[in-house]
């Protein structure tokens, strides 16, 4: 947690995103470490436990991080939770929580309200359109004999 912590305060100092940061942590050892890099590489998605996690899964060359641990300077947000849960990390410890998030500017308060309503009341339009011709490629994924699970 300590490295994470650092990572936080190297990102705020060096002007490169939010004062967010992450490490994964394999058998003891930190695989990968990241802080956040939205601002600096104009990545929406570039936060610390993306980018973390991103890195670990070149260095361990997997898609999934089982056996993993990440330790992240702040409880992660809905986009980060998502890609945590992918990832199929073991465990997450946090620092600071989203209420402290929130006290500085970082509320996703909105997100969480908005995934609570049904799609046709959300303040982001999301129109369905293609439906027939979009099962082509979930109907060719079920037969397909060689792929990779996931």
């Amino acid at each position: 947690m300590n490295e994470a912590i650092a990572l936080s305060v190297i990102s705020v100092r060096s002007g490169k995103g939010g004062p967010f940061g992450a490490v994964v942590v394999k058998d003891g050892e930190i695989i990968a470490k990241a802080h956040n890099q939205v601002t600096s590489t104009n990545d929406p998605t570039a936060h610390a436990e993306i980018v973390a996690i991103r890195d670990a899964c070149k260095v361990l060359q997997t898609f999934q991080l089982t056996g993993c641990e990440l330790y992240t300077s702040c409880e992660p947000c809905p986009m980060c939770l998502g890609a945590i849960y992918w990832a199929r990390l073991d465990k997450v410890y946090y620092a600071n929580t989203k209420a402290d998030a929130a006290q500085i500017g970082f509320d996703d308060k909105f997100i969480y309200e908005e995934l609570d309503l049904p799609i046709s009341d959300r303040k982001l339009p999301i129109i369905q359109l293609m439906p027939d011709e979009a099962l082509r490629a979930f109907q060719e994924w079920q037969e397909k004999i060689d792929k990779v699970e996931y």
